[in-house]
This record gives C-alpha cells, structure tokens and sequence, in this order.
C-alpha cells in the first residue's frame, strides 16, 4: 500500500511562483514514475507532467512547459512540482500519482499523459491564482 500526500498549494497573484510537494509512503518508491495532474472545476483531470524513477527524464504538457519543473528526491520519498509564472488558467487542484509499471516498460510522453497507467493518488492540493 501507497500513500500520497500533496502539500504546497495555496493562493497566488498571476506571475507569482508557487512549489508542491508529494511525500510517498513505502520503501519502492525510487522504482517507479511518478505523475502530477490537475483538475479545474467542471474539467476533467489533466496531464501536467511526469518523471521517471531517477530523475533522470521529464514531460510536461504543452500548457506549462517552460514554467513548470518537475523534481524528485528519492531519498526522501519525495516528488516536487514548481510553478513559475502562474496564470489565472493554473487554478485546479493538483494531484500526485503512482506509476502502476516498473521502470524501464515504457517509455516516452505517450506513456504518462493518462490516468489510467497510474495506481495510487494523493487526496489533491488547491493552486488558485489571482488576475
């Protein structure tokens, strides 16, 4: 069993900069990739961006690429998402996910963007961003 918690979100002006955190519960989290995702009201839940186990490769939508960078620490369990440049279009709530595959058994943009490879969320943090 995995646990995701979501930390970071908050209120910010556009332009305003903001960084979450989602710590992970169990010993095999270095294994895995990791997701983030968000959702606005009335939406559905969208691709933001992704990491492979090491670090060592990141996607992210066209929608924030370029503001947003996507880190980990796997000593610590952790994954991180910070945005730069916020626009009023940011606002959602912002989930964590578990890549369900092991690493290596798949690879590039196409294997992250939806949420089905995905096996364990966190609870969501709210970005909401002031004009």
């Amino acid at each position: 069993q995995v646990q995701l918690v979501e930390s970071g979100g908050g209120l910010v002006q556009a332009g305003g900069s903001l960084r979450l955190s989602c710590a992970a519960s169990g010993r095999t989290f270095s294994l895995y990739a990791m997701g983030w995702f968000r959702q606005a009201p009335g939406k559905e839940r969208e691709f933001v961006g992704a990491i492979t186990w090491s670090g060592g490769i990141t996607y992210y939508a066209d929608s924030v690429k370029g503001r947003f960078t996507i880190s980990r620490d796997n000593a610590k369990n952790t994954v991180y998402l910070q945005m730069n440049s916020l626009k009023p279009e940011d606002t959602a709530v912002y989930y964590c996910a578990k890549d369900a595959r092991p690493a290596h058994s798949c690879s590039g943009y196409g294997c992250y963007e939806d949420v089905g490879p995905y096996d364990y969320w966190g609870q969501g943090t709210q970005v909401t961003v002031s004009s």
